[in-house]
């Protein structure tokens, strides 16, 4: 195997586990937002010292921080996904043989799988 072949396959690699990683620290921040919007509710509920539209001001901003978390995260993702793209198209530029010969034995597996049915 080249360099070009092993720097393709660690790039996809580094981008399926930085998207992973992206999207634990997203459900993370998700539930840490949701946790803190029903502990608001709850607050507006039982106290009567808190005013509504500060309870809903602080809950519209605590909903924008998970939308502005959820737009970076699909911003990351589809970024790994170009690049995981462009090296998979620079491999099989690459190496177009063994592209040929891995997909005919997935379609092999696969219908083996389906006939068994």
């Amino acid at each position: 195997m080249d360099h070009t072949q092993q720097n393709g396959k660690d790039e996809i690699a580094g981008s399926q586990a930085a998207s992973g990683a992206a999207r634990d620290k997203l459900m993370d921040e998700l539930k840490n937002a949701i946790g803190e919007a029903e502990t608001w509710l709850k607050d507006a509920a039982s106290q009567e010292s808190i005013v509504p539209s500060e309870t809903r001001a602080r809950f519209d901003d605590t909903l924008r921080t998970a939308r502005i978390d959820l737009r970076k995260l699909e911003d990351s993702i589809i970024g790994r996904s170009r690049d995981a793209a462009k090296a998979t198209d620079a491999y099989v530029h690459e190496n177009p043989w063994k592209a040929v010969s891995l997909g005919a034995a997935v379609g092999i597996i696969v219908g083996m799988l389906i006939s068994r049915k």
